[in-house]
């Protein structure tokens, strides 16, 4: 029964639709014995970040970031929680060092493992804009609004193309409310799924 669950929140049919986990993270999930909960919600973080990756691209094609990092990254940055367990259903941060660590274990190079470690430390330390885009991911995926967060993505677009700042939130708010109006579903995707079996 478990590893039916964990197939299906990682790469199964659901509603809503959601693009399934790389098959790297859906094999590490396995063998660490994922919770299933965990699973996904890596999967709904994974598709939102999908939803900002293209979205950057189409409307940014001179902003250079590393695509492949963001979306493992958005797929891969709980890991720890699998360690962390009670960090599903409350606060906690230990899974952050633990995910590295994780990942680093089975071979994850530091360049993408990092994000473990990263994706709720984005205002602590010079970040990239893969950093931001995860960290990004891993709020509005529930419609949680970061104002600190979101104005430093404003920043580096308005560096790197020259635009006004109001253009550039304006921009950053439409797509992020616009992908705030499924949160409700995601959120009760992910409840779906049980911490422990």
């Amino acid at each position: 029964m478990t590893d039916a669950l964990l197939s299906k929140a990682m790469s199964g049919t659901v509603d809503p639709p959601l693009l399934p986990l790389p098959d790297r993270v859906v094999e590490l999930l396995s063998e660490l014995g994922s919770p299933p909960r965990l699973a996904a919600h890596l999967r709904a973080v994974h598709d939102v970040a999908h939803q900002l990756v293209v979205w950057v691209e189409q409307r940014y094609p001179d902003v250079v970031f590393d695509r492949d990092a963001v979306l493992f990254g958005a797929a891969t940055h709980d890991v720890g929680k699998t360690v962390h367990v009670s960090e599903l259903s409350g606060p906690g941060a230990a899974h952050e060092k633990a995910g590295q660590t994780l990942l680093l274990g089975h071979g994850v190079s530091p360049e993408l493992a990092r994000f473990a470690a990263t994706h709720a430390s984005w205002a602590r330390s010079p970040v990239g804009p893969e950093d931001l885009l995860v960290s990004l991911a891993d709020k509005i995926w529930k419609n949680k609004r970061v104002p600190e967060l979101e104005d430093l993505v404003v920043a580096r677009l308005t560096e790197a193309t020259g635009r006004a700042v109001w253009e550039e939130f304006l921009a950053l708010d439409e797509v992020l409310a616009r992908i705030g109006d499924g949160a409700d579903e995601r959120l009760a995707f992910q409840a779906s799924f049980p911490i422990h079996v």
